[in-house]
């Protein structure tokens, strides 16, 4: 039977120009019909590409997508899975136990900026090399919640075992090693350096740490990482505000750990860098909003203040400017019917010259496209 259904399957597709239709057919049988014998039988051993499940959004922009081994060959799972890996974090080098034996499953969902997976598989390593930097683009984390057994992972020279109930923060770009020795469930965020620096500093400082969430912020940001998984909610701007209150809830959660990280500043300066942050924060839309105002507020002098800023290589001024054009950024999308103008002057840009090209240097586009990109997403 094998034989037969390979050869006539062959058969029907003989040409080089059909292999695309031939492939949608495989996909279309193995979606519609996972658990059929015939469809086994028919596909696996004329090379069908195994199971991976897409959901796109308008534009090209995937929404979801779903891999599993379970109906993969024995022979073909290790080189799955490791493209599946690629295709969802970046390139990694993997070591299986047993390739052909090995099982996983690996679902992901874009929420904004950021992307959000789940992973069911057997003990496994995954390295990330110096060959997979060279052709690495732009920077990102990965925050890697381990649910069912322990995780190593080493980087930079530290080298730290998280046990379920934390977690910890990868970077990208450098070199890893990350492995767990018995089957395991993790939770994966991933989201571009850019994102979280808009809201911590130097997050590079908190890699390779085991963050406690098991009590307080980093608990909430777990807990909401789980429910966001499996929520339904639509995308475009609904994912994006979703996506960003995570990232704040991170962010949130690493500077609890602020004061136990001995990379940071002495505590007194951190204590006073995070209330002139507050102080700038809590007064974006002030037009007063000055490094004298913010050093009065918090009962430092000036020099001192650009002190603290230097040490984090910027100035009051910048950080101010970078803060606006975020609040604006973030007020464009929740107001989609609130003038340009309206929503530069509130932050302080009377010039809405001079706001568009702020704006285009630091996310790569102008107001008006960014606003247009929303209410195509909202459309979707």
């Amino acid at each position: 039977m094998r034989r037969s259904c390979t050869a006539a399957w062959k058969n029907l597709f003989p040409s080089a120009e059909n292999q695309a239709f031939c492939e949608s057919v495989r996909q279309y049988l193995l979606l519609s019909a996972p658990g059929s014998p015939f469809v086994r039988k028919c596909l696996a051993p004329c090379g069908a590409r195994p199971l991976s499940i897409r959901n796109g959004l308008k534009g090209g922009t995937m929404e979801s997508s779903a891999h599993r081994t379970d109906q993969i060959a024995p022979e073909a799972r290790a080189a799955y899975w490791k493209r599946a890996i690629a295709e969802t974090y970046f390139p990694l080098s993997l070591t299986f136990r047993d390739p052909a034996a090995f099982n996983g499953r690996l679902k992901c969902r874009d929420i904004g900026a950021i992307s959000l997976s789940r992973l069911n598989t057997e003990a496994l390593l995954y390295e990330r090399l110096e060959q997979h930097l060279r052709t690495a683009g732009e920077e990102e984390y990965l925050v890697a919640i381990p649910s069912l057994s322990p995780v190593e992972f080493h980087q930079l020279g530290r080298e730290v075992r998280c046990d379920p109930g934390g977690f910890i923060l990868e970077r990208g770009d450098e070199p890893y090693r990350f492995s767990y020795a018995t089957t395991n469930e993790l939770y994966v965020l991933k989201l571009p350096k850019r994102v979280l620096s808009e809201k911590l500093r130097n997050p590079d400082s908190f890699c390779a740490q085991v963050i406690d969430a098991r009590t307080g912020i980093a608990h909430l940001f777990s807990e909401t990482v789980r429910q966001l998984e499996s929520l339904p909610f639509g995308a475009g701007r609904e994912a994006a505000i979703l996506g960003r209150q995570l990232v704040e809830l991170l962010a949130l959660a690493l500077e609890q750990e602020t004061g136990n990280n001995a990379q940071v500043q002495s505590a007194v300066q951190a204590a006073h860098l995070r209330r002139a942050e507050t102080v700038i924060r809590d007064n974006l839309a002030n037009p007063a909003l000055d490094p004298e105002m913010v050093a009065e507020a918090c009962g430092i002098s000036k020099r001192y203040l650009h002190e603290l800023f230097n040490g984090w290589n910027t100035t009051v001024s910048r950080f101010i400017r970078e803060e606006r054009l975020i609040a604006a950024r973030d007020a464009l999308q929740a107001a989609p019917h609130l003038p340009i103008a309206d929503v530069a002057y509130r932050f302080g840009f009377s010039d809405q010259a001079q706001f568009s090209r702020l704006f285009r240097g630091k996310f790569d586009q102008t107001p008006s496209a960014f606003r247009a990109q929303q209410r195509e997403w909202s459309a979707s």
